[in-house]
C-alpha cells in the first residue's frame, strides 16, 4: 500500500508543476501582447504609366539611360511614393497603340502619358487618323479611371515632310489637350530633336546625354501632378 501511495503522490506532483507551467507562460505571453498596434502603414506606390513607342522604350540605350528609368530615379531620390511604368514598344504608331491599350490598363493607372503619334508622322500616316487614335486612347483611360490624370507629350515631324502635313500634324496635340483638358509636353524632343550631337547615329533616337533633356521636358509638367508627403 505505501508504494502505492508514493506512485500516486508523485504522478500528483507532476501533473501540478505542468499545470503551474502552463499558466506562467499564459500569463507572460498576455503580459507581452500589445494592448494596440503602433506599426507604421505601408505605403502604397501610386503607378505612372508612359505609353508610348521607341522614344518611352528606350532604343538604344542602356535601360537605367531611357528617360522613364531617369523619371524613376528622380521620384526615388524624392522618396516620392510613384511607380513608372514603362510601356514603350519599338515602332509603335498611334494605331497599334490603341489596340494594344486595353491590355495595358489593366493595371492600376494614376498618371498616364501618352506618348505616341512620332511613327505616324514619319510614315505620313493623315493627321486625322493620328487625332482620331490618340482620342480614342485618352478616352479609353478616362472611361477605365475617371480619376487618373492625363499627360500628352507633343510631337513633331520634320520639314521633309512637307510644311502642309506638319503643319497638320503640329496642331493636333495642343487642340486635344485643350478639348479633353489635359496637360500638355509641348514637345518631347524639345532642344534634342534635329541636335546632332543629342541623337544616336540614326538622327532620331536620343543618345544618353539627350535622354537626359527629354526627361527633364517631361518633369516640368509631371513634377506639378504628383502629390508631396505632408
Amino acid at each position: 500500500m505505501p508504494k502505492i501511495v508514493s506512485i500516486f503522490l508523485l504522478y500528483f506532483l507532476m501533473v501540478m508543476f505542468v499545470a503551474c507551467t502552463n499558466d506562467q507562460k499564459a500569463s507572460t505571453e498576455k503580459t507581452d501582447t500589445p494592448k494596440s498596434s503602433t506599426a507604421t502603414p505601408v505605403k502604397t506606390a501610386k503607378n505612372i504609366l508612359i505609353f508610348g513607342n521607341s522614344l518611352t522604350a528606350g532604343y538604344g540605350l542602356e535601360p537605367a539611360e531611357s528617360y522613364p528609368a531617369q523619371l524613376q530615379n528622380r521620384l526615388d531620390s524624392l522618396n516620392l511614393p510613384y511607380k513608372i511604368i514603362n510601356a514603350g514598344v519599338s515602332g509603335e504608331t498611334t494605331s497599334g497603340g490603341n489596340s494594344r491599350l486595353d491590355w495595358v490598363l489593366k493595371n492600376p493607372v494614376d498618371i498616364f502619358i501618352l506618348e505616341l503619334g512620332g511613327n505616324d508622322g514619319l510614315r505620313g500616316i493623315p493627321a486625322t487618323e493620328t487625332r482620331k487614335n490618340l482620342q480614342s486612347m485618352i478616352d479609353k483611360v478616362k472611361a477605365k479611371y475617371p480619376d487618373a490624370k492625363i499627360i500628352l507629350a507633343g510631337m513633331q515631324v520634320p520639314p521633309s515632310m512637307g510644311k502642309k502635313y506638319a503643319d497638320e500634324f503640329r496642331v493636333i496635340y495642343p487642340e486635344l489637350a485643350e478639348k479633353n483638358n489635359v496637360e500638355l509636353i509641348p514637345f518631347l524632343l524639345e532642344n534634342v530633336g534635329g541636335e546632332v550631337k543629342l541623337n544616336q547615329k540614326d538622327g532620331i533616337h536620343p543618345n544618353a546625354v539627350g535622354a537626359k533633356i527629354v526627361a527633364e521636358n517631361v518633369w516640368k509638367v509631371l513634377e506639378g501632378m504628383l502629390e508631396k508627403p505632408a
